[in-house]
């Protein structure tokens, strides 16, 4: 039987975000002793080169499992062929008043609101820089709460020159759903604005480093066809080397009369699978064949992780599969994209 499967009833037991600290902090000593490597399985060695990076194989963790990049070592036990930590923002920030996270056992769903919750990116880089582990590793950058949208760039400019040197790329997220007017960014003029700015700082902290880092675009699920086009041409006119489709959704129809489906936040797991495909189906056809897609969203099995690679995804992201599957999803999912591979 599946450990998890044992632990599962416990942890659901548990307000979500009690169950989500708890949790963090048994991997930790699960990994320190072993025990999570046997529960996780065998790593699966499936390389693959995207971004100019050598992925041990293309089952990635996404953001926001660990906000504060200080469980990277133990995430790695699970066999993840990359992590990426964050959203991490400039200065540190409580998040929005709790609860704000939410299950939704029956579609295999969570509601979050947490709101970019962290510890500020001073301590981010401190605990990546204990990191052991010399994996691929994304670093997620956001924006504080309290900065006016229109000063939004002061602050991802902020954090990309603080993580820099200690990431394997950079992921800028400007499509959660938690912080007030983020989504603003997304398009038309404040999103040129926003990676040409990025763009020309990437290339003198590659100058001053003598490492060119890739930067990847983190965008929603709630777009239509224009906006995703609009999003491609900036994404190639401005040299971003990678697409993270996508966050959390805030449409509600597929979980509508559920108990907490009015929460306020982003919508994850099973019902956005198809969501995110859309979108990643539109990106694919609107970007170079070769353009990288990391495809994240509602992946609770290894038949949804080739869903999101037929659907045009270079490289797939976990995190609500993890709370419903546990550690073995990892591994499953990649061993079924090394065989479709």
């Amino acid at each position: 039987m599946n450990p998890y499967a044992l632990a599962r009833p416990f942890l659901f037991a548990l307000d979500p975000e009690d169950a989500h600290e708890l949790t963090l902090g048994a991997i930790d000593r699960a990994a320190r002793i072993g025990a999570l490597q046997l529960v996780a399985g065998c790593p699966v060695d499936d390389p693959v080169e995207v971004m100019g990076l050598r992925f041990r194989n293309r089952v990635g963790l996404a953001a926001g499992l660990d906000k504060n990049g200080a469980h990277v070592d133990a995430l790695a036990a699970m066999g993840f062929g990359f992590i990426e930590v964050g959203t991490v923002t400039p200065k540190a920030q409580p998040g929005n008043p709790k609860p704000r996270m939410f299950r939704l056992p029956q579609r295999d769903a969570l509601i979050n609101r947490m709101g970019f919750n962290n510890a500020g990116v001073d301590a981010f880089v401190a605990n990546v820089r204990r990191a052991k582990w010399r994996g691929v590793l994304g670093l997620n950058i956001g924006k504080n709460a309290t900065t006016p949208i229109e000063r939004a760039l002061d602050d991802y400019l902020a954090c990309l020159e603080r993580v820099y040197e200690h990431a394997s790329y950079v992921t800028v997220n400007i499509s959660s759903p938690n912080t007030k007017n983020l989504r603003q960014l997304q398009g038309g003029d404040a999103l040129d604005e926003l990676l040409a700015a990025l763009q020309a700082r990437r290339g003198e902290l590659a100058a001053r480093h003598g490492r060119r880092v890739p930067l990847a675009l983190k965008i929603a699920p709630d777009l239509d066809d224009d906006q995703i086009a609009a999003i491609a041409a900036l994404l190639e006119r401005h040299g971003i080397d990678a697409v993270v489709a996508t966050n959390t959704t805030v449409s509600r129809d597929a979980v509508a009369g559920l108990p907490h489906a009015d929460e306020a936040g982003g919508l994850s797991g099973a019902p956005v699978l198809e969501p995110s495909n859309r979108v990643i189906r539109a990106l694919r056809a609107a970007l170079p064949r070769d353009y990288p897609i990391i495809g994240v969203g509602g992946i609770l099995s290894a038949d949804d992780a080739r869903a999101k690679i037929a659907a045009g995804a270079t490289l797939v992201q976990l995190y609500t599969g993890l709370v419903y599957r546990g550690p073995a999803l990892v591994g499953q999912c990649a061993r079924a994209l090394a065989r479709s591979g």
